[in-house]
Parts: structure tokens; sequence; C-alpha cells
């Protein structure tokens, strides 16, 4: 890529969107914003109480994580965020136009595993379910990529970087 994206890494808890984000973005020679540092901390409390979150709840996020993708237009940068609806990208579209996706993809039972060994977080493992109800994968008209977890973070991150080489220079 010459002009470098505006990349969401988006999918379900536990697919690695923390740990591959910032292996793409330094790969990409663009800063990485964690996804979950735009969640108010009332999103935080519901979500270690294992209550999924509301629309309500989600739409002051995905605007400033909108409002971060905005500001790095032209500029590059990786930031994760789960995006698991469509209406949820559309929105992060309508305040950053140029945004691609690159979509984790991976087996409900390597996630719940992966999750389980997680420390520190406060998504439990009891929510997956709903993330996997909720997810709309990536449509045909939806700038992005769709990449499988399995392997290593180095793997998974190199897959990432080939699989944008793909799509279409970025948008001013």
């Amino acid at each position: 890529m010459n002009t470098p994206h505006v990349v969401v890494v988006m999918g379900v808890a536990g697919t690695g969107k923390t740990t591959i984000g910032p292996l793409l973005a330094a790969r990409l020679g663009v800063p990485y914003a964690e996804g979950d540092d735009f969640h108010p901390q009332s999103n935080i409390a519901k979500m270690s109480a294992g209550t999924p979150l509301t629309d309500d709840d989600r739409w002051p996020w995905l605007d400033a994580i909108g409002d971060w993708a905005q500001e790095r237009a032209g500029l590059g940068g990786v930031v994760s965020c789960s995006a698991l609806k469509r209406s949820y990208r559309d929105r992060l579209r309508a305040a950053a136009p140029g945004v691609v996706f690159v979509h984790l993809t991976g087996d409900r039972a390597l996630i719940e595993d992966r999750m389980s060994h997680r420390q520190g977080h406060f998504m439990p493992t009891a929510l997956l379910d709903s993330q996997f109800a909720t997810l709309q994968p990536l449509e045909p008209d939806e700038a992005g990529v769709a990449v499988n977890v399995t392997g290593s973070p180095e793997e998974i991150t190199a897959r990432a970087a080939t699989a944008l080489t793909s799509l279409s220079e970025p948008t001013p």
C-alpha cells in the first residue's frame, strides 16, 4: 500500500484484535489505538457484570473511534473495534469514509479457549454467544478482508497485511 489505510481490526471477543492490531500497525508503520480505551466506564461496568451492551451504549463508543479514524485519514492507523453489525461499520464509515476492515474470524471453540486463558480482561467468556449471535460478517460492498485466526499472531498478521494489499488505495 502506498497510502496507508485506516484499518479497523474487527471480530468477536477473543479473536485477537488487541494482539493483531498492534502487530499490524507496526508492520504498516502507523499508530495503533485500542478500541476498548474508547469505551466509557459505564460500558466497561456493564460488560464486566456480564451484561451485553445495547446499541445505545455503543453509539458514543463508535463515534469516538470514528473521530480517531477520521483524524488519521490519509495518514494511516489501526484501531481495534468489534464492529459486529453492519450498522456499526456504517457509523464508522460515516465518520471516516476511507476506513477498511480486517475481520478476524475463527472457530467458536478456538476463540473460547483463547478467551479462557486471558487475564485481566473485562469481557467474560459468557458473552461469547451473544457476540456470535450479533455478528454480521462483512458484506461484498464493504471495503475489507476476512482473515482466519488460526496460527501464531505473526502468521495472522502476515495474512492480514497480504490481504490488505488487494484493496484499492483509500480516498483522502
